[in-house]
């Protein structure tokens, strides 16, 4: 891929207090190699573990391997592309994915969405939101880890949480509709979770990418529009016309029980 451009070069950005001692490992799947060594430096002055990966193929490969904290995926690759790389791993892990495409076509950032990209973003791209976007999808991992672990030390599990003929259990991050399972990506369980604990409200896109995505500026709210639309198409009985997960116009989506 020739031609790409980073708006910013080495970018600062805040370490986070919530950060492991062990640091976390990151793979890039990249195949341009001036990019490569962009995200490698500023990955690394952040502290952060990076291997790379420069096809599909090897990028299979290494994430089964070394099983990374966070991938950044690039969309066209050789051997196998962004997308199927990234609908492989998502039926084995749960890795957050940050996909990059040189495209700015809405119909790549649907499908990769869709597939289970956690996010997105569009080449050229500023490195500093780059940086914070990785951070705040590690430290989401990070609170996840967390709260498993105290939850191993505390016998009392997360009740299971409902709407219509829907359950979700929480301890085992499953989702069945009138009792068939509904393979949910991470992302699409986490903005479940969050519309069905906030049941009636109305929630704005801004605020769901800072309690779901962990964002705290104002991103691109495209992204919760297609997550959205994959939860309808999923559990709604008329996607078109859904019934739980409802549009207000202007301000958001609210859940009914």
């Amino acid at each position: 891929m020739s031609g790409f451009l980073v708006k910013e070069g080495a970018a600062r950005v805040a370490r986070d207090p919530l950060e492991r001692a062990m640091p976390e490992r990151i793979l890039i799947v990249e195949d341009e190699p001036t990019l490569v060594a962009t995200l490698r430096y500023n990955l690394q002055r952040q502290g952060y573990l990076v291997s790379v990966a420069s096809d599909g193929l090897q990028a299979l490969q290494r994430a089964r391997e070394e099983r990374p904290d966070l991938i950044i995926l690039d969309l066209m690759l050789p051997e196998l592309d962004g997308i199927e790389v990234c609908r492989i791993l998502r039926q084995e892990m749960a890795v957050p994915i940050i996909m990059l495409t040189a495209r700015d076509e809405e119909i790549d950032k649907v499908v990769g969405l869709e597939v289970g990209a956690d996010d997105y973003m569009t080449k050229p791209f500023s490195m500093r939101e780059l940086l914070a976007r990785v951070k705040a999808n590690l430290r989401r991992v990070r609170l996840t880890r967390e709260e498993a672990a105290a939850g191993e030390s505390e016998p009392r599990p997360a009740p299971p949480l409902a709407f219509g003929e829907v359950v979700i259990d929480q301890a085992r991050r499953e989702v069945r509709k009138r009792g068939v399972p509904i393979p949910l990506t991470p992302k699409e369980f986490d903005l479940l979770v969050f519309l069905v604990r906030n049941r009636g409200m109305v929630l704005s896109r801004d605020l769901i990418l800072e309690r779901v995505w962990g964002w705290d500026y104002a991103g691109e709210t495209r992204t919760v529009d297609i997550h959205i639309h994959g939860l309808r198409a999923k559990l709604e009985d008329d996607p078109a016309n859904p019934r739980h997960i409802v549009t207000v116009r202007g301000a958001g989506y609210r859940l009914e029980p």
